[in-house]
């Protein structure tokens, strides 16, 4: 089971971009763009009686609050690993957070390969450990590079919507296993479009026309009935 990561953050480019970036490496993302999209998220994990998130991904410069109220009521309830990824770069802001209870405080702009390498650190120290992602898969003439943004069938390149290329990933980092309707509609459209299935089945489809020889008849994105979809093993 992937790690399930909420990322707080404001910069809708930003956000766009570590999202993408940290579902290639096989994390489940959740995203929120405030304080009071950070609380939602929280609790509407809870309330689904999952577990909480594995790990935060905090900016401290939300537009309705500072980020480190955020911190202070995780760290009343929970021990989640907690990273913060700010432009405030004073030594005495690093120093709060950081005695606030956050594990790690990085300065943006931030490389994607040292916030992964500070993510697996924070997590280790919690007794978790980030298992190697699954970012390429080939299925008879199919084959999906998730890292190089690659799609071929039949040795041609395949040209996907960034939409498509999001289902796509979803389905190969849990190739062989079932994605339900509202895990998929929460990796790719985000978890206030869970209710919304007319997009997946639109994008399956659409999905199914470009790379399925028999669209109607699917080889590898295959659908499992009043549940989900699977993408069949390799």
């Amino acid at each position: 089971m992937s790690l399930r990561l909420l990322l707080v953050e404001d910069d809708r480019e930003l956000r766009a971009t570590l999202r993408e970036a940290l579902q290639v490496e096989g994390f489940g993302v959740a995203t929120a763009a405030s304080l009071a999209d950070a609380r939602a998220q929280w609790a509407e994990s809870l309330r689904e009686g999952r577990e909480a998130f594995d790990l935060v991904l905090l900016d401290l410069g939300l537009p309705d609050g500072d980020g480190a109220m955020f911190l202070a009521e995780l760290r009343q309830r929970r021990g989640t690993p907690l990273i913060v990824i700010s432009a405030r770069e004073a030594e005495g802001q690093k120093i709060q957070a950081l005695d606030a209870g956050a594990d790690d405080y990085l300065v943006k702009p931030v490389g994607i390969g040292e916030l992964l390498a500070r993510m697996r650190v924070a997590l280790r120290h919690r007794g978790r450990e980030a298992l190697p992602a699954v970012t390429h898969w080939r299925g008879g003439g199919l084959e999906v590079d998730l890292a190089a943004h690659r799609v071929r069938r039949d040795g041609a390149d395949v040209h996907l919507t960034p939409r498509e290329f999001a289902l796509l990933a979803a389905l190969v980092r849990h190739a062989g296993r079932v994605r339900t309707h509202r895990q998929l509609l929460a990796d790719v459209w985000g978890a206030e479009h869970v209710e919304q299935t007319q997009y997946l089945r639109l994008y399956m489809a659409q999905l199914r026309a470009k790379l399925e020889a028999v669209p109607a008849e699917p080889e590898w994105l295959l659908t499992e009935l009043g549940v989900g979809y699977r993408l069949a093993s390799a």
